[in-house]
């Protein structure tokens, strides 16, 4: 039986992504001077506004957030009035508060500390939030994620690279794409169809246009095997001169399935950027991902999904689930997780070094199967191979 599984990605460009850019720009001048600042920052934006909220707890004695959020505007590239979104006219509107005592006493001395059932010192520190988190590694690309996804995110880097190289010197620099790719018996067979919508300059003909993305974008992106037969529509609406936050106003934290698997799984529904390593939404996103990706490659299964779920102030979770999808033995997987691997929020941060300014570099083209993140190290293998 055929199926066919769509997924989506964007450029920096995008409204959304400019949010969450500069979100994550800041939560990393935080932990640059306090490695244990907690920060819930969000940004929207629009027309010539950008408004930065959030909740900060930091020793950091000061943040500059109008230089963090022009600079961070600057680098995606809005850097003229005409695109409607400018670094150097834009209005920045500060409305950072100090993060609620209730929630800071949760995170500060867990529940199992407070109740004195334990001294250990990742015992101490509890989630910053309640919720379930997913992980997910499958075999089916190099980087052991969904391939639709994998190669939506081709799309729009390339589309990225091609602009800024002036390759292809009328796009502009918001973007998305999307892919829809055929499954047989659970294998990807080819690619269906790919959408690619990109900002462009006024004058660009239509013909140069589609050529143009074509051959610089999706035959450079996706592999010729999977091009063959496949529909490929490029700006289906005829016209894409408004964009970025003058064509629609942006948020932070509402492209979870761009910034996770693409929809192949479920998801918990938390965001990530502007967060620091306390809120498990990030920080148990990431390692239920490291998880997962160790337990495929150590033969544990083809496909791998992990559930973990957290009561805000309780270090450790409260729901721990595992499904192989019939590729593994989901008993004797959960029962290696168990064995090997540790949830608390304290244990994770010090484990994938999350109190260092890493996260501009997670923010656009997913925050999953790039090779140079702590979470995407195979470095646990061997141990589970041991107990396999």
């Amino acid at each position: 039986m055929q199926r066919i599984i769509s997924s989506e990605s964007v450029t920096e460009g995008h409204p959304d992504k400019v949010c969450d850019y500069i979100a994550d720009a800041i939560l990393d001048a935080a932990l640059e001077k306090d490695g244990n600042s907690r920060i819930a920052c969000e940004v929207c934006c629009a027309t010539g506004l950008a408004v930065v909220l959030g909740e900060f707890d930091t020793q950091t004695d000061f943040i500059d957030v109008q230089k963090i959020a022009r600079s961070t505007i600057a680098e995606v590239g809005y850097t003229h009035p005409e695109l409607g979104f400018d670094a150097n006219t834009c209005a920045v509107l500060n409305c950072i508060n100090g993060q609620s005592p209730d929630i800071a006493q949760g995170v500060t001395a867990s529940l199992e500390n407070r109740i004195g059932k334990s001294s250990d010192r990742y015992d101490s520190v509890g989630a910053g939030d309640q919720g379930m988190m997913f992980g997910y590694a499958c075999s089916e690309s190099d980087d052991l994620m969904p391939m639709p996804i994998t190669l939506a995110h081709a799309l729009t880097k390339q589309l990225a690279h091609v602009r800024k190289s002036n390759e292809l010197d009328f796009l502009r620099p918001d973007g998305k794409a999307m892919v829809s790719l055929a499954y047989e018996n659970g294998v990807p067979v080819g690619v269906k169809t790919i959408v690619v919508s990109a900002q462009h300059s006024p004058d660009v003909s239509d013909k140069r246009l589609k050529e143009g993305i074509t051959e610089c974008v999706v035959k450079r992106a996706v592999p010729a095997k999977l091009l063959n037969g496949a529909e490929i529509l490029i700006n289906p609406t005829g016209r894409f001169v408004i964009g970025g936050p003058a064509g629609d106003t942006g948020g932070t934290g509402r492209k979870i399935i761009v910034d996770t698997y693409g929809g192949a799984i479920a998801h918990g529904g938390g965001a990530f950027s502007g967060k620091d390593a306390s809120k498990v939404d990030r920080s148990a996103s990431y390692y239920a991902r490291y998880v997962c990706k160790n337990l495929v490659a150590a033969g544990f299964a083809k496909k791998a999904l992990l559930q973990v779920g957290y009561a805000i102030g309780k270090a450790r979770p409260v729901s721990l689930f595992v499904d192989t999808f019939g590729t593994g033995d989901d008993v004797k997987t959960l029962a290696a997780v168990n064995k090997v691997f540790d949830f608390r929020p304290a244990a994770i941060a010090d484990k994938l070094g999350l109190k260092k300014p890493i996260y501009k570099l997670t923010t656009n083209y997913g925050h999953f199967g790039k090779p140079e993140l702590p979470w995407e190290q195979l470095d646990a293998v061997e141990q589970l191979k041991a107990v396999l």
